[in-house]
């Protein structure tokens, strides 16, 4: 039986992941959860499946879950909050396996907490490996532990990798559908709206991480996180649209010979892959092979998608300019969805943070979020520099 930590329990990675476990009740079993500040649907799942550690965002919502579970009779559920909650569900003395899944950097430190403690880790934010992968594959390395993948690219390539030896791998290749914006002309950047950005042709997913995939700042971030996951140079790792997304990922080996990785579009199949590691185990999530009828392929326009570019500039110089990258780009996207910028300043707002932070080594978490914090403060003034007095579009709700 293997004890299952979730960091992020009430978002979308955390749905899947119980929905996973509650597909297979006698190989694993929820041990703490962490749900951020959705109240509701924390004391549902506390109800549900009775953790012994339940963490909220902050203190009220701590508060008012604890009060409400106690009165449905699950006196026995620790609520805490916070940071240091979150930390304490991903390095519970029961917990085996830790999905962490937290958007943004929100969950940094508790991941990072749960490789110090020696858990073994299966990643759905990218921001951890983005801002902190260095640190963060260090210490599992030093722990004996490994990182598993559960962003559906580069858990394929983790499964196309056990083809073969990291010394015979000649290039990585991240598959990307291209977004909504695959045929629409650079001309029209500036008049995208909020609603057109969000309708992502293949994923159902966050807003920010929508919006990431529309500028494809969502795969520049895969190409840092495969650098750090499989210890390869940006030079080794290609991205490549598919806009069927059928294909998740490729690995070319040295020969010449290439293994690709399908299947369904569901995150509940990584998800059950990362967790039943190193075993397979049987599911019902079927490619229908036969209705496989042709593949598209076509190289990522880094002028029309600057963010690609900007994300292979930062996996190269490591450090502080992958923080930049990132924190610019949750600002960046957050004043686009709130139209105070547009579409077409998210790439630019995010360079001018890269050029104007220097390149710089990191040497411990607290560290990485100082220079976070920086690096969202210069975003945030850059916004507001550039604020539009009117907005041009109608607020999405």
């Amino acid at each position: 039986m293997k004890r299952i930590a979730i960091l992020g329990s009430t978002g979308s990675i955390g749905r899947s992941t119980l929905s996973v476990v509650e597909s297979y009740p006698d190989r694993f079993q929820i041990a703490t959860l962490a749900a951020g500040g959705n109240v509701e649907a924390a004391v549902e799942q506390a109800s549900h499946w009775k953790p012994r550690v339940l963490s909220l965002a902050n203190e009220p919502d701590a508060d008012i879950a604890r009060t409400r579970l106690r009165d449905l009779g699950f006196k026995e559920i620790e609520v805490v909050h916070g940071a240091a909650g979150t930390v304490q569900v991903a390095t519970h003395p029961e917990v085996d396996f830790v999905v962490s899944a937290i958007v943004g950097v929100a969950g940094l430190q508790a991941t990072y907490q749960a490789v110090r403690a020696g858990k073994t880790v299966g990643l759905a934010n990218k921001e951890c490996l983005v801002v902190a992968g260095e640190l963060i594959v260090a210490e599992a390395r030093k722990q004996g532990k490994t990182l598993l993948p559960i962003d559906s690219e580069h858990n394929a390539v983790h499964q196309c990798l056990r083809g073969g030896r990291m010394e015979e791998v000649a290039h990585i290749w991240l598959t990307a559908s291209g977004g909504p914006f695959l045929k629409t002309p650079k001309s029209e950047f500036t008049s995208i709206t909020v609603e057109q950005a969000l309708n992502h042709p293949t994923w159902k997913m966050g807003k920010r991480i929508t919006i990431d995939s529309a500028t494809l700042m969502n795969k520049g971030f895969e190409v840092i996180e495969a650098c750090r996951l499989f210890n390869v140079p940006a030079s080794q790792v290609q991205v490549i649209v598919h806009p069927q997304s059928t294909i998740h990922s490729m690995v070319e080996f040295v020969d010449g010979s290439i293994l690709a990785q399908f299947s369904v579009t569901d995150m509940r199949l990584p998800i059950l892959y990362a967790l039943a590691h190193p075993e397979r185990i049987p599911s019902d999530m079927r490619f229908p092979v036969m209705d496989l009828r042709h593949l598209d392929f076509c190289p990522p326009d880094m002028s029309k998608f600057p963010c690609l570019r900007l994300a292979y500039q930062a996996a190269e110089a490591g450090g502080a300019m992958t923080i930049a990258l990132n924190a610019a780009d949750e600002v960046a996207v957050a004043a686009f969805l709130e139209e105070r910028i547009g579409f077409d300043e998210i790439p630019q707002i995010v360079e001018d943070v890269m050029s104007a932070t220097p390149v710089g080594s990191l040497e411990s978490i607290n560290k990485v979020l100082v220079l976070d914090a920086e690096a969202r403060q210069l975003a945030n003034d850059m916004v507001r520099q550039r604020s539009r007095s009117v907005s041009p579009v109608r607020a999405i709700p």
